[in-house]
């Protein structure tokens, strides 16, 4: 008992450093988006990535992690994810962080919903239960009329559907490849998309003296935050992380009012506690799933 409380104090401290990291790549893209569009924030980020996981590489030793016959896949996972994160960059510049970071969790339900096509998972009635209260959820946060919906609503709502295909495609890969060669891949992957995409049309902004810090905070946060998830789920069950997760929504939101005098919208963090309870309702499912499972395979 006392090793399962020390496991979850380290997935606790494992998630501050997530939230942390999460709310800082907010706060640090809303301030670079004043100088910078999406694109080139992606660029930086990108290249701020690459050059930290090829130090970690090198100095781990570990450079035979990469490999290279699933490239395919690791580019559909990228686009998805490059399209995604712009997305979310373009919104926390448009509508209130909390209002992003609420939408953004109904990414695992996107996940859920197109799991059946993608994975051939089953649809059981929890999973629906789950997506119908997800939905709720973004009606709440979204409050949908002609005069409420906006750009930044729809890219936020969008970016979720472009993480819920990152995770489907990183689920495929993780199976396979070593944390250590997808993160390789994302950070050259998606900073040869930033370069094509920012630098089109021949035009690409550097960022200046004041924007830099920003930017490699973002290249920093954007790292640690994956990282900092991946550890504590290594340590403790989704049952125990998602609702550590869902302190993020509620800290982005004080910082949001101190920082930028948003107003704390009830209404936004009702919706985020449905679609906190739809995600928690398909974890719960996965996890009796998995128990049962566990049961029914045979001792040898």
């Amino acid at each position: 008992m006392a090793e399962q409380t020390a496991q979850i104090g380290k997935a606790a401290l494992w998630m501050v450093g997530a939230i942390v990291s999460f709310s800082a790549m907010a706060i640090a893209g809303r301030e670079a988006g004043s100088a910078l569009d999406t694109f080139e924030i992606m660029t930086y980020r990108s290249a701020v990535g690459l050059v930290i996981v090829l130090a970690g590489l090198t100095l781990a030793r570990r450079w035979g992690d990469v490999r290279r016959d699933r490239l395919r896949r690791h580019l559909w996972r990228n686009a998805a994810h490059f399209t995604g994160q712009n997305l979310w960059f373009f919104a926390v510049t448009l509508i209130p962080l909390a209002q992003v970071f609420a939408l953004e969790f109904t990414s695992p339900l996107w996940a859920l919903l197109l799991s059946p096509l993608l994975l051939g998972e089953r649809l059981t009635r929890p999973r629906v239960l789950a997506a119908a209260l997800g939905f709720v959820g973004i009606l709440i946060v979204a409050r949908p009329s002609p005069e409420s919906i906006n750009i930044g609503i729809v890219t936020a709502a969008a970016s979720a559907i472009f993480f819920a295909l990152t995770i489907i495609i990183t689920k495929q890969l993780t199976r396979h490849e070593p944390i250590a060669s997808i993160l390789f891949w994302l950070t050259l992957m998606q900073l040869v998309m930033g370069l094509i995409t920012a630098g089109w049309d021949g035009r690409m902004a550097l960022p200046t003296a004041d924007v830099l810090p920003w930017v490699l905070i973002i290249g920093c946060a954007g790292l640690a935050a994956h990282f900092c998830m991946t550890q504590a789920l290594a340590i403790a069950p989704a049952t125990v992380v998602m609702p550590i997760d869902f302190a993020r929504l509620p800290t982005i939101a004080l910082l949001a009012m101190v920082l930028y005098g948003e107003a704390l919208d009830l209404w936004i963090l009702i919706g985020a506690v449905v679609i906190f309870s739809a995600n928690y309702i398909n974890i719960l499912d996965a996890a009796g799933k998995l128990r049962s499972k566990e049961r029914r395979r045979p001792v040898v």
